[in-house]
């Protein structure tokens, strides 16, 4: 019998499906040895040497697997295909004691029979240059972690915590903030004609452009009358009709954050609810006549390549569906992007044969939109472009220039099952049969004054596009990075826009003053690149992590000599002072918010604050993305609802994260054990430190 050793429980049985009867699953439920809790475990004096232990309730699944493993002829490591799941590999192999040279190592990029056969046939030893990517990561995190949450709880207010990813992703938020606030409006003004032919009523619109062969954009009323003197007699005559077809080319396949970004721009899904459907359809669901089966590739990946036998699959199904003209005469290949680790492919369908139509009756509504959203991409990535009639029309009066623009579809393409492209108001534009040097007849001029807006606020889906566009963070990282702002009360979610909160702002603030050498977005891009040099050049992982350290604890020692305090300020309240008539404030300790005497110190008056214990957000729905409000049961029981209660009604006795549990994939909820804030699973009761987040 050989052993096979995977993470989550999820997999077990679509794994044993292709093993067969000679091999056993066992699955480590994540990790089993990690860095000692409670105390920072590095040891900063020694070559930062991580001072690792068994996870205290891993022990039985440790004892259980070296018991098993003993018995076994051969001992097969199937953790997940990316860094962590190396790592993972190597603490077991180390506890197992198995050889370093030994080819114990396999791995598969999607659950199917082809995949774990081939997985099979080709063991590998560990890959020591990714486990040390892993290590430098997880030490500079809990660093970061465990000695810079301290001084920002004593410079602002107790029980917070900075990240080392999670830091830049709030001064994204609230940089972009403070742009808009400081943004000042500009007016500029449209002019625009309705024109006809003069036997025709079919009116069309053409937008002023240019002026004696020079852009124009009027920026005042009097700009605008001015030219609407000059309008009101000319003769607007056809100057030249210009003809064309143009090409949509259809989108790569999805990576972990394009497929986040269109999950909520066209289902409306929260990073968090994008993160559980993908994974279950990653380990495999319950297909009618199938049993269970997995549905796609793995889902945490930056990369756009797809295999060959993907791509023909891919090609003989579109063209025995719509036909040959659909699929083009070379299959479409897409470059990943320059700091793309590119180690596994893009995210699609394991068999083209298991279309939405087929598995829908066995999915959960939202699984199911996930899943027809990720088909839908991939097919359409390997189909022809989009051809359109494009008409372009210009049309002079006085030497100003009007132009009016149109197109209709003439080949649908890739758009036929799904539409990347966005659609402009001038699409589809309907204009009469014009002619060169023809004049037309004027039917109205108009005029509309606008002025320029603000940057937009960031939702999820651009903030999660924004960490990948400057490199900062990996596929694995961008959702709960995000979700954590909004944990900590960093940031707030209006309708699908990102706010920083007023202590989200503070802590930004701090951080931009005191540790701007280490966090800011330059440099946090740049140690995404040494990880990587790391895991692909076999880098020193510790000489990384020693010359951050050189400068990050500079920082610190001068940021803990400063008395300066960046409080958040009291607010006047209607309540008064029962000893001396004063106004009393809400101030805010460790314990929580209360009322103080503004007349403080000589009135030492204070009482408990119970104002906004309904009104403060406290968390993110897994369901919709809102926030959650406390609430209390008819007994009087705390528990937490979804804001936008009733169209969703989620609800929770303890608040739920975007992390989920390495053990059994359920949600981890927060909870504090013994006066410290960890991550529990309410299934399995594993725990994690949240000062590690």
């Amino acid at each position: 019998m050989k052993l096979v050793v995977i993470e989550g429980s999820g997999k077990r049985d679509t794994l044993k499906k292709y093993l067969g009867s000679g091999y056993e699953v066992v699955a480590t439920k994540g990790h089993v040895r990690d860095l000692k809790s409670k105390t920072l475990s590095v040891d900063l004096k020694n070559n930062f040497e991580p001072q690792y232990e068994i996870i205290p309730d891993k022990k039985n699944i440790v004892i259980d697997l070296k018991k098993k493993a003993e018995k076994s002829e051969e001992v097969l490591l199937a953790t997940d295909p990316d860094r962590e799941g190396e790592a993972i590999s190597w603490h077991i192999a180390n506890i197992l004691n198995l050889k370093p040279e030994q080819k114990c190592r396999i791995e598969f990029n999607e659950i199917s029979k082809k995949a774990v056969e081939n997985a099979l046939k080709n063991p590998r030893t560990i890959n020591q240059k990714l486990v040390d990517a892993q290590q430098a990561r997880r030490v500079l995190d809990r660093i970061v972690g465990y000695k810079l949450s301290p001084i920002i709880c004593k410079a602002i207010k107790p029980k917070l915590s900075a990240g080392r990813v999670q830091s830049i992703a709030l001064k994204l938020v609230v940089d972009r903030e403070k742009e808009i606030r400081e943004f000042k409006p500009e007016e500029y003004w449209i002019v625009s004609t309705d024109l006809s032919k003069k036997d025709d009523k079919q009116a069309f619109r053409a937008t002023l452009h240019s002026y004696e062969k020079k852009k124009i954009k009027p920026v005042s009323k009097e700009e605008v009358d001015k030219i609407i003197n000059n309008l009101k007699s000319a003769d607007y005559i056809v100057s030249n009709i210009k003809k064309s077809k143009t090409k949509a080319n259809p989108s790569a396949p999805f990576t972990t954050s394009t497929m986040q970004q269109d999950a909520l721009n066209k289902l409306g899904m929260s990073l968090a609810k994008t993160s559980m459907c993908a994974q279950t359809l990653y380990e495999g669901v319950e297909v009618l006549g199938e049993g269970k089966i997995a549905l796609i590739t793995y889902i945490r990946t930056d990369s756009t390549r797809v295999s060959p036998d993907a791509i023909s699959s891919a090609r003989n199904y579109i063209s025995s569906k719509f036909g040959k003209s659909f699929i083009p005469e070379k299959p479409n290949f897409y470059a990943s992007k320059k700091n793309a680790q590119d180690a596994h492919e893009a995210i699609r369908p394991i068999s083209i044969e298991m279309t939405p139509e087929r598995v829908k009756p066995s999915l959960r509504d939202d699984v199911f939109k996930l899943y027809k959203l990720i088909y839908e991409r991939f097919m359409a990535s390997q189909m022809s472009p989009a051809i359109y009639d494009s008409l372009s029309v210009d049309i002079t009066a006085n030497n100003y220039l009007f132009r009016a623009t149109g197109r209709t579809i003439d080949f649908e393409g890739f758009t036929i099952i799904y539409n990347g492209v966005a659609s402009t108001a001038d699409d589809d534009v309907k204009m009469p049969r014009l002619e060169e040097n023809e004049i037309l007849k004027l039917l109205k001029l108009n005029t509309e004054q606008k002025f320029t807006k603000p940057p937009a606020r960031y939702t999820e889906a651009s903030l999660v596009k924004a960490m990948e566009e400057k490199g900062i963070g990996r596929p694995a990282t961008y959702a709960p990075t995000i979700t954590v702002l909004a944990l900590r009360g960093y940031t707030i979610k209006e309708n699908k826009s990102l706010l920083p909160t007023e202590l989200g702002e503070l802590v930004s603030d701090y951080l931009d003053k005191y540790f701007k050498g280490v966090i800011n977005v330059k440099f946090t891009a740049n140690m995404e690149d040494k990880l990587d040099e790391i895991a692909e050049k076999g880098e020193d992982w510790q000489n990384v992590v020693a010359k951050f350290w050189d400068g990050f604890k500079d920082l610190l020692e001068g940021a803990d000599k400063t008395s300066e305090e960046f409080k958040i300020k009291p607010i006047e309240t209607d309540e008064i002072c029962k000893l001396c008539g004063n106004k009393m404030l809400l101030r805010e300790s460790r314990y929580g918010k209360f009322l103080g005497c503004s007349n403080f110190p000589a009135c030492k008056s204070i009482e408990k604050y119970y104002g906004d214990q309904e009104q403060k957000l406290v968390g993110v729905c897994i369901e919709c993305g809102k926030g959650l409000l406390p609430r209390r049961s008819k007994k009087g029981k705390l528990y937490y609802a979804c804001s936008g209660y009733p169209e969703c009604k989620f609800m929770s006795w303890d608040i739920p994260t975007s992390e989920k549990c390495p053990q059994c994939k359920e949600v981890l909820y927060k909870k504090t054990l013994k006066g410290k804030n960890v991550l529990k699973c309410i299934k399995c009761n594993y725990i994690k430190d949240e000062e590690e987040i």
